[in-house]
C-alpha cells in the first residue's frame, strides 16, 4: 500500500484525479529562502550545460538512421550500387520497410518509457543508442529483401521509447514553463542529422566500391560504430533523476563504477529541489493507472495532431530524395544528397524561431501549433502546383520551416496536461501513447505514399502531397478539439490556493 501523501493541493474539482500524488521532495513555504528568478535561471543554465548536449548528441545518432536510409534508395544510382538496386528491391519492399520501421515505434513506445521509470534513466537511454548503434552496422550484412525488411522492423524496436523517453527525462528535471524550449533545443538534433545525413551521403558516394562495398554499406558501418561509442558515454555523461541525487549510493563496485557525477552543486541542489517541489510528483503505479491515462479523453487529439504532422514529417524525410529526383530527373544522386540537407535547416529555423515564442506564450500554443501547420500545407500547395522544378524545390523548404516547431509545441503541451493530473507516470504513458499511436501517421505515410503508390510518380507525387495536405489539416482540427475539450472537463479553471501550515511541511 502506498505511503500517506505528505502534502497535499487543494484544486479544483476537476482536479481530483491528481490527488493521490507523492512527492518525493519536501514541499517549501514561499519565504525569505525561496530561491529567485535570476538565481534559477542560473541553475537550469548549469542545468543545460550538462543535460541538454547529451540529449542533443543522443536524439542526433538515433535520428540519423531513418534519413541515412532515405538516402541510401538513391545512393549511387548510376552506377547501380544504391541500396534498392543491391538487393534488387520492389516498390513494394521499400514501403514495407519503412512502415515496418514505425510499426516497431509503435509496438513498444509505451511498453520501453515504462520500463525507463522503473529504472535509471540515463541507463536506459544509454541502451537505447548502444542498441540502435549495433543494429544499424547489421544494415551493411543485409543481402536480400527479407533482411532490409528484418532490421528496418528491429531498428524501431530498438529504437522505441526515444522520443517520449527523452521528454519524460526533460520534466523530471524541469517544470512544464521551462520545458518546451529545451525540447525544443534538442529537437534540433533531428534536423541537423537529417541535414547531415544527406551530406554525409554524397561523401560516402566517394569511396562507393572501396574494398568491395557499396557507399551505403560503408555508411552505416561508421555510423553505427560512433553510435554505439556515444551510447556507452552517456552512462556518466547524463544525471540520474533528481530524486535520486541526494541519495547515499551503496558502496559496491557497480555504483562506484557507474555512477554519474553530480550535475549541481549543494546549493543549486537544494534552489531545484524547492523549484520542483510542488511541480514534480511520483506515485507507485499500476496497468490500472495506464488504463486511466489512455480512457482519458484529453490524450486523443494530441495522438491526432501529433499523427498529422510526424507522418508529413517523415513522409518527407524518408522519400525527400525521391521526390527531388522525380522533380529534377538530370541530377546526379550526389546533388540530389546536397539538395537534402536545406529542407531539415529551414526546419531547424522553423525551431528556432517558433518554439521560444509558444513556450513564452504557452497558452496560446494551439495558435502557434496550428500556424505552422498552415505553412506545411503552403508548402505542400507550392510543391503541387508550382510550373518550375525548382519552384517545387522551394516548397520543400516551406514544409520544412513550418514543420519544425510542430512536435516540441505538441509534446510540451502534453506534458502540461498530463503531468498536472497523473504525475510522474502520467509524463510517461501520455508521452509514450502521443508518440507511439501518432507514428500511425508515419507508417500511413511511408507504406501508402510516394514510393507505396508506384502510379503517383508519373503526376510528380501530386495526390500524395494531397494526402499529406489532408492529414495536416487533421491536426490543425484536433488543435482545437483539445483546447474545447479541456474546456469543457473544466482544466481552464483557476484552482484555489494552496495553503500550507508549518505541520505539512515537515
Amino acid at each position: 500500500m502506498a505511503e500517506e501523501p505528505k502534502t497535499r493541493l487543494e484544486t479544483s474539482s476537476q482536479d481530483s484525479d491528481s490527488k493521490n500524488f507523492e512527492y518525493d521532495t519536501e514541499v517549501v513555504v514561499a519565504g525569505d529562502d525561496t530561491p529567485t528568478t535570476k538565481q534559477l535561471d542560473k541553475v537550469y543554465r548549469h542545468l543545460d550545460y550538462r543535460i541538454i548536449p547529451a540529449l542533443w548528441c543522443l536524439y542526433f545518432l538515433t535520428s540519423f538512421g531513418s534519413s541515412a536510409y532515405g538516402n541510401t534508395l538513391t545512393m549511387n544510382a548510376e552506377t547501380g550500387h544504391s541500396l534498392i538496386q543491391t538487393l534488387n528491391l520492389t516498390t513494394h519492399d521499400t514501403s514495407t520497410a519503412s512502415a515496418l520501421y514505425y510499426v516497431g515505434y509503435i509496438i513498444f513506445d509505451v511498453p520501453m518509457n515504462l520500463a525507463m521509470t522503473r529504472v535509471s534513466p540515463q541507463m536506459w537511454l544509454s541502451r537505447i543508442v548502444i542498441t540502435v548503434g549495433l543494429v544499424y552496422t547489421c544494415y551493411s550484412a543485409a543481402t536480400n529483401s527479407g533482411g532490409i525488411i528484418a532490421l528496418r522492423f528491429i531498428s524501431g524496436t530498438c529504437g522505441a521509447g526515444t522520443w517520449p523517453g527523452l521528454s519524460y527525462y526533460v520534466t523530471l528535471w524541469y517544470p512544464n514553463d521551462r520545458s518546451a524550449r529545451r525540447i525544443g533545443y534538442y529537437f534540433t538534433a533531428a534536423q541537423m542529422s537529417a541535414a547531415a545525413a544527406g551530406l554525409v551521403a554524397a561523401g560516402f558516394q566517394k569511396i562507393n566500391m572501396n574494398g568491395g562495398r557499396e557507399g551505403w554499406k560503408w555508411m552505416y558501418i561508421t555510423y553505427g560504430c560512433i553510435t554505439m561509442a556515444v551510447g556507452i558515454s552517456l552512462i556518466w555523461w547524463l544525471p540520474d533523476r533528481p530524486t535520486n541525487i541526494d541519495k547515499e549510493a551503496p558502496d559496491n563496485w557497480h555504483s562506484r563504477f557507474f555512477t554519474s557525477p553530480k550535475p549541481l552543486t549543494e546549493q543549486e541542489r537544494s534552489m531545484h529541489r524547492k523549484d520542483l517541489s510542488a511541480k514534480y510528483t511520483k506515485i507507485d503505479w499500476g496497468l490500472k493507472d495506464v488504463v486511466r491515462i489512455f480512457c482519458d479523453f484529453r490524450i486523443w487529439p494530441l495522438v491526432m495532431m501529433y499523427f498529422g504532422v510526424v507522418g508529413a514529417g517523415f513522409g518527407l524525410a524518408v522519400f525527400g530524395t525521391t521526390i527531388i529526383r522525380a522533380n529534377n530527373p538530370g541530377l546526379s544522386s550526389i546533388n540530389v544528397s546536397l539538395l537534402y540537407a536545406p529542407i531539415w535547416l529551414f526546419d531547424l529555423a522553423g525551431i528556432l524561431l517558433i518554439t521560444p515564442i509558444a513556450d513564452r506564450f504557452k497558452k496560446y500554443r494551439p495558435v502557434f501549433f496550428s500556424c505552422s501547420c498552415v505553412i506545411i500545407i503552403v508548402g505542400l500547395m507550392v510543391m503541387t502546383y508550382a510550373d518550375d522544378s525548382w519552384s517545387r524545390y522551394g516548397g520543400l523548404l516551406i514544409c520544412g520551416f513550418g514543420l519544425g516547431p510542430t512536435v516540441p509545441i505538441t509534446m510540451a503541451w502534453t506534458a502540461e496536461i498530463f503531468g498536472r493530473r497523473h504525475g510522474d507516470v502520467g509524463c510517461a504513458v501520455s508521452a509514450a501513447l502521443v508518440s507511439g499511436l501518432g507514428n500511425l501517421g508515419s507508417v500511413v505515410c511511408t507504406y501508402a505514399l510516394y514510393s507505396g503508390w508506384p502510379e503517383d510518380r508519373a503526376r510528380l507525387y501530386k495526390y500524395s502531397n494531397m494526402m499529406l495536405v489532408l492529414i495536416v489539416g487533421v491536426s490543425i482540427v484536433s488543435s482545437f478539439a483539445c483546447v474545447l475539450l479541456q474546456y469543457f472537463l473544466g482544466d481552464y479553471s483557476e484552482p484555489k490556493e494552496v495553503t500550507l501550515n508549518e505541520e505539512d511541511t515537515k
